[in-house]
């Protein structure tokens, strides 16, 4: 009777066991596919384009994928999530991982702040500039109101030049405030999504510096492949002539295939460089922190970042991002 009893329990055990397996591997090769997509860099669609930007979060969820199949003792998914780990590990970390800082070059310290439609708090905005000693100052959605207001505030008492192209309301507008004298640069690329100007900075000194003010349209269902494009003609990093510096919105993170091919053409995220890869700026001021790092500010090889901070603007969706940069020349 007894020996019936514990044939019948290991009857019942083994098909528990067998669908455990088959559910952990199954989520196992679920792992694998979103990490082929993101190292592949196939994402496309409204909604992979969106989903990769998570994808550090999904780098800690297959953590706690792996030690949960681990107390299941489920083998094949073990080795699978164990692949994954490692791979996303290889792809999220280094963000977190300061790289040398450049030992010489001109001090220039850029900020960069999405207004939010013109909501963002220009008094906030004006007195960042201040506190950091800011030289140039690259702004999105910038309306005429919120113009106004900044000059109200007394920003162009800093920040006495500028080049900007505000709207009347909405996320088109944008603009570059300078502590140097500006000259507008026309022809470098053909902006797709909303205003994007390009200037010269003249340094003290007689050598100068790019200034693009970035901000592609957001990859929403609609916008997909605008998006994209927007991204992708955006000017690579130049050889010659003077620096460049892309600051601005870019809607994209390190995550995105379109944004690495940007970085390989010779730029460098600042905030990447610095170790501080992975602090989110957006949203801000809604329910949910921030989660994503789409604000950025790259340099091409004659430059780099020694420090970069984010803030919080009352009033924007974005938090403002501050780096203080050397400059060769």
């Amino acid at each position: 009777m007894l020996v019936r009893e514990k044939a019948e329990t290991a009857v019942r055990v083994r098909p528990r066991r067998m669908w455990r397996a088959r559910v952990a591997t199954g989520v196992a090769v679920l792992f694998a596919a979103g990490t082929a997509v993101r190292v592949g860099g196939v994402e496309s669609g409204a909604f992979l384009v969106p989903l990769v930007s998570f994808t550090p979060y999904f780098a800690v969820a297959a953590l706690v994928v792996l030690g949960v199949v681990a107390l299941l003792r489920c083998r094949a998914a073990v080795a699978v999530m164990a692949v994954v780990c490692a791979c996303l590990a290889w792809l999220v970390v280094p963000r977190a991982i300061a790289g040398d800082a450049p030992a010489r070059g001109r001090p220039l310290r850029v900020l960069t702040a999405n207004l939010n439609g013109g909501r963002g708090d220009a008094a906030v905005i004006t007195d960042l500039v201040r506190r950091l000693d800011v030289d140039v100052l690259s702004v999105q959605e910038l309306t005429f109101s919120a113009r106004d207001r900044l000059a109200e505030a007394g920003l162009e008492s800093m920040l006495p030049y500028q080049i900007s192209s505000p709207e009347p309301r909405g996320p088109e507008g944008s603009g570059v405030y300078s502590r140097h004298p500006l000259r507008e640069r026309t022809g470098l690329f053909e902006p797709v999504g909303h205003h994007m100007p390009v200037a010269e900075v003249s340094l003290p000194g007689g050598s100068s510096v790019e200034v693009v003010v970035v901000h592609p349209v957001a990859p929403v269902p609609s916008t997909v492949p605008e998006w994209e494009a927007g991204v992708a003609s955006l000017p690579p990093a130049p050889g010659s002539g003077p620096p460049r510096i892309l600051a601005g919105d870019f809607n994209a993170t390190l995550d995105h295939a379109v944004f690495r091919r940007l970085l390989a053409t010779g730029y460098t995220d600042a905030a990447d460089a610095t170790g501080q890869g992975l602090m989110p700026t957006w949203p801000h001021g809604r329910s949910l922190p921030p989660l994503v790092t789409i604000d950025h500010v790259l340099t091409d090889a004659r430059a780099g970042a020694v420090g970069v901070r984010v803030f919080d603007v009352p009033g924007s969706d974005h938090r403002a991002l501050f780096a203080d940069l050397r400059v060769a020349g």
